[in-house]
């Protein structure tokens, strides 16, 4: 059972997947009724093995070059071993002028955009091409999933204090809380329940423009939780 997620500055809809287009490492590509398994997008993102243009004039394909629909398929999931890993499913639809096939040269594909769909716990939520356009993957994207375990990893005393920002009921049947992610806007931590669990976001005093900004901002999340007493913590 999940409970309903904290409210704190976020990013957009449209930076959401664009964040996860730019992170992805594989996808998934249904064309022509196949299904193909790309797993080596080398870290640079979808948009280098596929690119995205706008719809067409409608006007009727000629004879023997029509159209063949296609869906991207993308799951977003934690570098945390959280309850729960898939964090967001995005589906980009659209059309490619012949059948996907992977190819080991460094040429993209044409895709005609049709609709990018993200499904969350939050719910079903579409992204237009204009959208998309109009804004940049979040800037911790690439190096998010090191920093989380870094974080999990290295520094896991540090979280408890951390709970003492959560305004939330007393949590004496909280059993783990892990980091689940992180943006420019702040830290989402995961708080785990016998039969339930919850997000909740932790706001950075001021949004961050590069990566080499995250590590002053998480220590200024610390310096305020050292300055307060608060009844959320872990069990000893």
């Amino acid at each position: 059972m999940r409970l309903p997620r904290s409210r704190a500055p976020q990013p957009t809809t449209a930076e959401r997947v664009r964040s996860v287009l730019a992170a992805a490492h594989s996808m998934t590509v249904v064309s022509d009724g196949l299904h193909t398994e790309v797993r080596r997008l080398d870290g640079a993102g979808v948009m280098t093995r596929i690119h995205v243009h706008a719809p067409t004039p409608e006007t009727p394909p000629p004879p023997g070059s029509e159209r063949i629909p296609v869906r991207l398929e993308f799951t977003d999931i934690a570098p945390t071993p959280v309850r729960d890993r898939v964090r967001s499913r995005v589906t980009v639809t659209g059309l490619l002028a012949a059948p996907y096939r992977t190819s080991e040269t460094d040429e993209s594909t044409c895709m005609e955009f049709g609709q990018a769909v993200i499904e969350d716990a939050d719910g079903r939520h579409f992204v237009t091409l204009e959208a998309l356009e109009e804004v940049a993957p979040d800037p911790l994207t690439t190096c998010e999933a090191g920093m989380l375990t870094h974080l999990m990893d290295s520094h896991a005393e540090l979280i408890p204090l951390l709970l003492r920002l959560v305004r939330a009921p007393r949590t004496a049947e909280l059993t783990r809380a892990v980091p689940l992610a992180m943006d420019r806007y702040g830290l989402t931590l995961r708080l785990e329940y016998p039969r339930k669990h919850s997000d909740v976001r932790l706001a950075f005093p001021t949004p961050v423009t590069g990566a080499e900004q995250a590590g002053p901002q998480i220590q200024g999340l610390l310096r305020a939780a050292r300055r307060m007493s608060h009844p959320n913590r872990l069990p000893a």
